[in-house]
């Protein structure tokens, strides 16, 4: 329906309504009704009637302090003559601490066919939660499309877009430490815990809580990602098969709905809302701008096990996977162990595996029967040789130690009076500003990981010769505790993943694509062969796990049955909430919650309530 035909509509129905009342006050009421919904219908864009007015945004930055910033990429500068901005960017391409300062920049450079990389109109750099509430007042008074960014890392564009309003929480990044701390209105006895703003990194929690205070806080693997983000998406680090998903540990937040309300939130206050941001998806149900999260006892140690071996035919290959998933059942499917095997083309399997609860010792003596098969048998060739190391467990992310130990492990962020805290894994950099051809995930059931195991390694042996694949087995959380498990369940995330032994996943992206960057190109042909191969490859794991569930962040953009992928049977509760406490929908996502009634970009409204 054309824009003039609502209107006409909005206009004749209540001249309907009218004609067999006789009531004004119900003409009044009805127009007021009708014209909010073609206000609601869509959101306008810089140029069109009812865009603010200069004075209007001088307005909310008086508001904000100041806050507000006007967008534009730092690579527009790149044209013509050199430019210092340009140079800047250019040298800190690599750079997620860079990247992640620049409101008008993602972490990720785009989709092939599905997104790029473009700063919205304007910003507000929140430094308080005042500030997040007048932003999300006047996108809601102007009927502005709005978005949520904290650390920005998000695969399916929903960091940026453009001719919209931001509410950039960077700058909330407050990190306090609590011995003692009860939710309010809570009856529970007092837990250790942190406190975070929304724009704090792992890093900076890590530094702060393990570094600093000797505890252990259930976070994310890139220490780059934004901790409201990876709570909110239900996210998983390396030890979640011990201490469970990040948004099981939530203990309360703060959150601003689209009504510019202020709620703390825990599981006696507001119980639903509380409920949705624990997994429901980031910047769709409000803005979180505070989180408490439990804290743990620390491990004495924190280990690694790194290795590579490659099969010299097909035949060994099989019998190298099948080896490789019946020693990850019998020895390592348990609480002690996370992060991944992959399996890649030429017959290779990589070991990049982590330990926590036991010593060097003990898991060199866990590893040995394995190592000593491969090591009998000539048909393999170990190219790295499997090995275990331990570090004290609060040295792990402690940049000091790894600048004087293990160089090669850490990239710094290499700006002046960059926090010497700020560093990222080696094996992160890849991700940094990538132009993503595909993605998918799936979660494994343990069923396939238990009895013959045929299916399951048929399935990931014609995955390799496809593509390849990576399992994420803290990513899936059976094995783990019986405790983190049930708590865990008690997120919005698809309950699936307590029930996977781990996330698969397959990937394909090139390189850094930002639009302005000089030199950069996108190979749309290639993205597109890659994208069919990925998901041929990921269809060989379906026949086995059909209907396998998808985890919400790393997952393709072009998702199937997205709210049973991402949700499964939590779906109809998320969505309760979403009418509850945003029913006009002024928080929209890319396959988010709600999101099925509007347009791909967000701008229009194609449906009633979903």
């Amino acid at each position: 329906m054309k824009r003039r035909d609502v209107l006409k509509a909005a206009c004749l129905a209540p001249l309907a309504l009218v004609a067999s009342t006789g009531s004004l006050q119900t003409l009044a009421a009805a127009v007021s009704r009708s014209m909010a919904a073609v206000r609601g219908a869509s959101r306008v864009r810089p140029g069109q009637p009812g865009w603010p007015s200069v004075a209007q945004w001088d307005e909310l930055n008086a508001q904000t302090g100041g806050s507000l910033q006007k967008l534009s990429s730092p690579f527009v500068s790149c044209a013509g003559t050199a430019d210092p901005v340009c140079a800047e960017a250019v040298a800190n391409l690599k750079n997620p601490f860079y990247i992640g300062d620049q409101a008008a920049l993602t972490q990720t450079s785009g989709w092939a066919d599905a997104w790029t990389s473009e700063p919205s109109a304007y910003a507000v750099a929140a430094r308080h939660t005042q500030d997040v509430v007048a932003a999300v007042n006047f996108a809601r008074e102007h009927h502005l499309r709005l978005v949520v960014k904290g650390g920005g890392h998000s695969y399916q564009g929903t960091s940026d877009a453009p001719d919209s309003l931001l509410v950039w929480t960077r700058h909330m990044n407050t990190i306090t430490m609590h011995d003692a701390f009860v939710a309010q209105g809570s009856m529970s006895p007092p837990q250790p815990a942190v406190s975070v703003g929304a724009g704090a990194m792992w890093i900076d929690a890590y530094d702060a809580v393990t570094t600093k205070g000797g505890r252990y806080v259930q976070g994310g693997g890139c220490t780059t990602v934004g901790v409201a983000g990876l709570v909110q998406s239900g996210g998983f680090g390396s030890f979640s098969k011990n201490f469970g998903s990040a948004a099981s540990n939530l203990i309360e937040a703060e959150v601003v709905t689209a009504d510019g309300k202020v709620h703390v939130v825990n599981a006696v206050k507001e119980p639903e809302l509380y409920w949705a941001i624990k997994g429901g998806g980031g910047g769709s149900i409000g803005v979180v701008t505070r989180l408490t999260l439990r804290t743990h006892d620390l491990p004495d140690v924190f280990g690694v096990v790194f290795g590579t071996i490659y099969a010299t035919t097909p035949a060994s290959y099989r019998a190298l996977v099948a080896k490789a998933m019946s020693f990850y059942r019998d020895a390592l499917f348990n609480p002690h162990w996370g992060e991944q095997m992959s399996l890649r083309e030429g017959n290779r399997l990589n070991v990049s595996m982590l330990f926590q609860g036991i010593s060097q010792a003990e898991a060199e003596a866990t590893w040995k029967p394995f190592i000593d098969w491969v090591e009998a048998r000539p048909e393999y060739v170990v190219s790295e040789a499997l090995k275990a190391t331990a570090l004290p467990a609060r040295h792990f992310w402690d940049a000091d130690f790894f600048r004087e130990h293990a160089p090669g492990f850490i990239v710094a962020d290499t700006r002046p009076n960059a926090p010497r805290n700020h560093v990222l894994w080696a094996g992160d950099r890849g991700q940094v500003g990538w132009f993503i051809h595909a993605y998918e995930s799936a979660w494994l059931p343990e069923s396939l990981l238990q009895g013959s195991q045929d299916a399951l390694v048929d399935a990931l042996v014609a995955v390799s010769v496809k593509w390849g694949v990576e399992l994420h087995f803290n990513k899936g959380l059976a094995g783990g505790t019986p405790e983190m498990r049930k708590a865990s369940r008690d997120t919005a995330t698809n309950p699936a993943m307590a029930d996977a032994f781990a996330l698969a996943i397959i990937g394909a992206g090139g390189d850094p694509a930002y639009p302005g960057l000089p030199g950069a190109k996108t190979d749309l042909p290639r993205a597109r062969r890659e994208r069919k191969r990925v998901g041929e490859a990921m269809d060989e794991l379906l026949r086995v796990a059909p209907g396998a569930g998808a985890y919400v962040s790393e997952s393709s953009y072009f998702q199937k049955d997205w709210q049973q992928a991402y949700w499964g049977s939590n779906y109809a509760r998320l969505a309760a909430a979403k009418r509850r406490y945003d029913p006009d929908g002024l928080f929209f996502v890319h396959h988010g919650v709600g999101s099925e009634v509007w347009s791909a970009d967000g701008f229009t409204r194609t449906g009633g309530l979903f």
